[in-house]
């Protein structure tokens, strides 16, 4: 399916999160995980590297048996993908997402606690994101794969429906691969480290998300470091 044909799909009214309006405080305790540079090992159980993304498998999950009758093989996982460029752009301290497979645009985090914040700060310090949300898709797997070679974050988790902040590693990518990321992996999209990013974006089309309101469930942002520091 080509990115033109997904923008004429008829996109389903949102009801669990206004992501353009987070209902978030202004202010609260931070939770800081730690920052490694993914390698194919440290990365496994979370998902793959990614180097040819045009031809990298996507993985798409069959749909769950109700009962004691198994789901008929070679059926319930036949929905396909979405794929399309997926934009992340800094506003200020305002990290901003729009993912045009599903034609739907984002408020993934700050730089500054929510409070402070602001679209117009000059010469923002981008040393951590604050985030608020991360969700997971059980339907199927996500490729992220970076158009304009530049380094990103990829914040992960993958402890299933009882995920702590603590469970949480950020991965840093310098920009000469993409990844693919497991069905039920717990992610808040990518994190560039530049003013703005494009990345090639293919996921499962029925396109299921569970989520997670860290402010809520926690009483925390999750810090997520932006600043690589590796010995």
């Amino acid at each position: 399916m080509s990115p033109s044909s997904t923008q004429e799909m008829k996109k389903p009214e949102r009801k669990s999160f206004d992501y353009m309006n987070p209902p978030v405080p202004d202010d609260l305790p931070l939770f800081e995980i730690p920052l490694v540079k993914a390698t194919k090992e440290n990365l496994e159980g979370f998902g793959t590297i990614v180097t040819d993304y045009m031809n990298h498998p996507v993985e798409i999950t069959q749909w769950p048996a109700q009962g004691w009758r198994p789901i008929d093989k070679g059926t319930g996982d036949e929905g396909g993908h979405l794929e399309g460029i997926f934009e992340f752009w800094w506003e200020g301290d305002i990290l901003f997402g729009e993912n045009m497979a599903v034609n739907d645009r984002y408020i993934l985090g700050w730089s500054e606690l929510p409070g402070k914040a602001s679209k117009d700060t000059q010469n923002p310090d981008r040393s951590q994101l604050l985030i608020w949300h991360a969700n997971y898709h059980p339907d199927g797997a996500q490729l992220f794969y970076p158009l304009d070679n530049k380094p990103f974050i990829a914040a992960l988790a993958k402890t299933g429906d009882d995920m702590k902040p603590e469970d949480w590693v950020a991965f840093y990518c310098d920009g000469s691969f993409g990844i693919c990321i497991h069905p039920g992996i717990w992610h808040e999209a990518i994190t560039p480290l530049s003013e703005k990013s494009r990345f090639y974006d293919k996921q499962g089309a029925v396109h299921a998300s569970v989520s997670c309101d860290f402010t809520k469930e926690f009483g925390v942002f999750v810090k997520v470091p932006l600043t690589p520091e590796f010995t």
